[in-house]
């Protein structure tokens, strides 16, 4: 790299550093810090390279210096390779030169307890004041094959290429460098991160997903660290580069293996594997996979659905595979009575007219080319694995030429499993070649095709437009004062009664409940509501801190009622300490033909809270047929989120029975969601059971627990995803009295998107994208889920909205962006306002309140690129505050505005 080119920038210091210091170079054999300093002279790093090391005048042939600070020239990356306790001070030397990055190797730190975390404490606030980044510490180091940089202990460095592997293990790296070495699979990046005291995943993945070099990303990880980083720049990549994670600590002993290895806990799994499929990142079980998974993402197209045709020339095989697919829970394409008849044409009269599609064991290329183009074209099918097994007769290579044209089917993805070794050999390197495929065995195929599939239905959550769900009838503070006073009474599970109040708050339907405080009143109330009648105790009977209540008993008739009251009276009394009996609740005996289903939050130590959905009832233990989601959801998550469950098949309608509305379940369960979002100090929520029917929903039980009223809000996990900002929705009135609403935007938008875009000129587009978007390019919709579907914590797009006439439709008459940089604390503020309503002031109310927005999120500083031949909006701008100066391009003013 030339002395010339500019001081690295954020994380660019890890992979392009001009100069490296290693502290702690040695040139004692065996040691890490011979090793570090060998790679890096010995690799095509073209930079300079300062060994540190007080006791030695040279190391390697090469001068050596007492410190950082003797180094005469800039210093951009040190890498650290001394004892734990002298690394507060060698960080404090790297701040003093300027030093934009350090990769401290060394470990002895939060994984050797509170001495440790102490040490790491004061690191990172000394690399914090100096705005320097740190990566590490406990870690092999980094290395990055494209600029020729091995800053790291590793026998020797990756092959360039296009994957990008991040891992907290350093002995992962390593057996995974030597594995590549052998299969011959290239690197754009290869880190090894230890403790992630600050660079952690969130961070990488936006750099390497910025990174031209870098196709797709595969990461080892032992614990996740900052989830909400890690969730928000995965979902933003996964658009557009596959990530793929080997998440270690499924089982309570190696999530405790995990903890002692890297000083922090490994968190739910099941909750880990929620949070993977609401961003879009792969999870990857076996270590084999990994690779060959990222060769099949990068050259098969993602299936629509996960019904796999196979074609073969010998049965064994083919029940192999069919078992392996059923088993992940994936299908056999059935096959349509036009595609047998069509195979009929060209196979031997006994093929097995079934699929797995067997074409005899003396099939040829041209059968194989016959069977597989008629496959293809079948609509029930959404990938093939094609089989060949060494007959006598078989001709590996001529068959594969046979399937080279079908290597890029639309949508369809191509496997091949070219068993009988060096004789398949030749096979598999022309359709290795051709970009389809090959496994030894059937059954690997099979499971590369399961992880493209649920690859592939992850995303799809990420580009299906949800419909828009009912609004909320101002019932948020009802909720929280009904809370408040459950908790200032020193509370913290709600009576029956008041969690159905509580539900009813958010438009979730429950069972018809009142509360009586004598026999008298039970009976009376059991009279209007109508027999058979439910009585319940209402009180919460506090005994060491958990509730004894549990009676419960059917009415039939007047004459009971009396009886129950006292049973009940009876049964509180018999339990020492009880406290705060309220009397009973009454209501109907539902009998109305249905499932049970459960619907429930709790917290996550990591993710904070998390959604339950699945079966309910008596049995809710024994069958664990449930799914788990991260909030907020819309409708197409939460369709998802009931997709993970048995039960799902059976709310489709099952042997005759009417289906569920599916609809109504979605929406409840979106309004659920914000519930738990809107009332942070619900610890936990049991709607069990839910009653799912033709007829409709209705809560007959629920059970909510409460956060004591000591709990500091602060202490509470808070949500990795964050929910929409209700607080920026304000109406306004423009001078002209026309009406607006001004909030941020929404995935429901879509539509409203598209027609927005229709009543844009050419003008106006070239103004605001700065080149001539045709409509049908605009408003694709992989484009607007971009536009609609965002992370709000990386940034904010508000819409302007008014009503048409009859009030049916709201029409976006305005859309503000404001996008944050990832590497740097600012933003990029843009807008544009349909042609018919310009310069009526709705473009000054939709960037001021991105200004607005921007303060709250304590962006440093705001951007803007102008058209000099815009002269509105540059005003416009300056009326904000923002100042303009010329730019490299003469056709575009650059504008800036401080907000420190």
């Amino acid at each position: 790299m030339s002395s010339e080119s500019k001081k690295p920038v954020g994380l660019e210091v890890f992979f392009k550093p001009r100069s490296v210091a290693v502290v702690g170079a040695t040139a004692k054999e065996g040691s890490v810090g011979r090793s570090v300093l060998w790679n890096l002279i010995s690799s095509p790093f073209d930079g300079t390279v300062y060994p540190v090391n007080p006791k030695r005048r040279s190391v390697l042939g090469i001068r050596a210096y007492p410190s950082i600070k003797a180094i005469p020239d800039p210093v951009d990356l040190a890498v650290l390779i001394t004892p734990a306790e002298s690394i507060p001070g060698m960080i404090e030397e790297c701040a003093e030169v300027g030093a934009s990055g350090a990769v401290i190797i060394s470990a002895g730190f939060r994984e050797t307890g509170e001495h440790g975390l102490e040490l790491e404490r004061r690191v990172l606030a000394t690399a914090r004041r100096a705005n320097m980044r740190l990566i590490g510490p406990n870690c092999l180091g980094v290395m990055c094959p494209i600029t020729g940089l091995n800053a790291t202990f590793a026998h020797t460095i990756a092959r360039p290429g296009s994957v990008a592997l991040i891992s907290q293990s350093g002995a992962i790296c390593t057996a995974l460098l030597d594995w590549s070495l052998r299969e011959q699979v290239g690197f754009s990046a290869f880190l090894s991160i230890g403790s992630m005291l600050d660079v952690g995943w969130g961070a990488l993945i936006d750099y390497l997903g910025n990174d031209p070099h870098t196709r797709s990303i595969v990461i080892y990880m032992e614990s996740v660290g900052d989830a909400r980083s890690f969730l928000s720049a995965a979902r933003e990549v996964a658009l557009d580069k596959p990530i793929l994670v080997i998440k270690a600590g499924r089982t309570e002993s190696a999530a405790k293996a995990a903890a002692s290895h890297t000083g922090t806990l490994a968190g739910s799994d099941a909750v880990l594997d929620a949070a993977f499929r609401r961003v879009g990142v792969l999870r990857i079980d076996e270590l084999d996979d990994v690779f060959h998974m990222t060769e099949v993402l990068a050259h098969q197209p993602r299936p629509a659905g996960p019904r796999l045709t196979i074609v073969t020339n010998a049965g064994g095989p083919g029940v192999l595979a069919t078992d392996m697919l059923i088993g992940l829970g994936e299908q056999l394409a059935p096959l349509s009575d036009a595609t047998i008849a069509a195979l009929n044409q060209v196979l031997p009269p006994h093929w097995s007219h079934n699929n797995p599609i067997d074409i005899i064991g003396d099939a040829g290329p041209d059968r194989y080319e016959a069977a597989v183009k008629i496959a293809a074209e079948d609509p029930m099918t959404d990938g093939l694995l094609v089989i060949m097994t060494p007959q006598s007769m078989s001709d590996p290579v001529e068959i594969a030429k046979k399937l080279v044209p079908f290597a890029k089917l639309p949508g369809k993805p191509v496997l091949a499993s070219w068993m009988g070794g060096d004789r398949a050999a030749e096979g598999e390197t022309v359709l290795n070649k051709a970009g389809i495929p090959t496994f030894s065995f059937p059954d690997n195929a099979v499971r590369a095709f399961h992880y493209l599939w649920r690859y592939s239905y992850n995303l799809n959550a990420l580009y299906e437009t949800p419909t828009l769900t009912e609004g909320d009838k101002d019932s948020i503070a009802q909720a929280a004062d009904l809370i408040a006073s459950a908790r200032g009474k020193g509370r913290t599970i709600l009576t029956e009664f008041e969690s159905k109040r509580l539900l009813q708050c958010y438009s979730i339907p429950t069972v018809t409940t009142r509360l009586a405080a004598s026999a008298e009143e039970a009976a009376q109330v059991a009279m209007e509501i109508g027999f058979p009648a439910v009585l319940k105790l209402n009180s919460l009977t506090l005994t060491h801190k958990t509730d004894v209540g549990g009676v419960k008993l059917n009415l039939r008739d007047a004459s009971a009622v009396e009886r129950a009251f006292q049973e009940i009276e009876t049964s509180v009394s018999e339990k020492a300490g009880a406290q705060h009996f309220q009397g009973v609740t009454v209501q109907p005996m539902v009998q109305m033909e249905g499932y049970e289903l459960i619907v429930g939050s709790s917290i996550d130590a990591q993710f904070g809270p998390v959604l339950l959905f699945g079966m309910g009832g008596q049995l809710v233990e024994v069958f664990k047929d449930r799914a788990l989601a991260l909030p907020p959801l819309n409708t197409t998550l939460a369709r998802r989120f009931m997709e993970q469950t048995q039960i799902f098949k059976a709310l489709e309608g099952v042997r005759g029975r009417k289906p569920v509305d599916l609809g109504k379940l979605e929406r409840l369960l979106v309004r659920f969601s914000q519930l738990v979002l809107d009332l942070p100090m619900v610890q936990g929520i049991d709607i069990n059971p839910l009653v799912a029917s033709a007829e409709g929903l209705i809560a007959l039980d629920a059970r909510v627990l409460l956060f004591p009223e000591m709990t500091d809000l602060a202490s509470i996990p808070k949500p990795t995803i964050r929910a929409y900002p209700a607080k920026y929705i304000d109406r306004v009135t423009l001078r002209d009295g026309l009406s607006l609403t001004i909030r941020p935007i929404r995935p429901e938008d879509e539509p409203a998107v598209v027609r927005f875009h229709s009543t844009l000129s050419d003008e106006s587009v070239y103004r605001r994208f700065f080149t001539q978007m045709k409509f049908e390019s605009r408003v694709r919709h992989e484009r607007l889920t971009r536009v609609c579907f965002i992370d709000y914590d990386r940034q904010m797009g508000l819409v302007a909205e008014t009503s048409i006439a009859d009030g049916r439709t709201a029409d976006i008459l305005g859309i503000g962006r404001l996008a944050k940089s990832p590497l740097k604390n600012e933003a990029e503020v843009a807008a544009i306002i349909t042609d018919s309503y310009q310069r009526k002031g709705i473009g000054r109310e939709i960037v001021s309140r991105l200004v607005r927005v921007a303060r709250d999120e304590e962006i440093d500083r705001l951007t803007a690129s102008v058209l000099t031949e815009n002269p509105a909006m540059k005003k416009l701008l300056e009326g904000q505050g923002f100042v303009f100066s010329s730019g490299p391009d003469p056709d575009i003013l650059e504008g800036e505005m401080s907000l420190v």
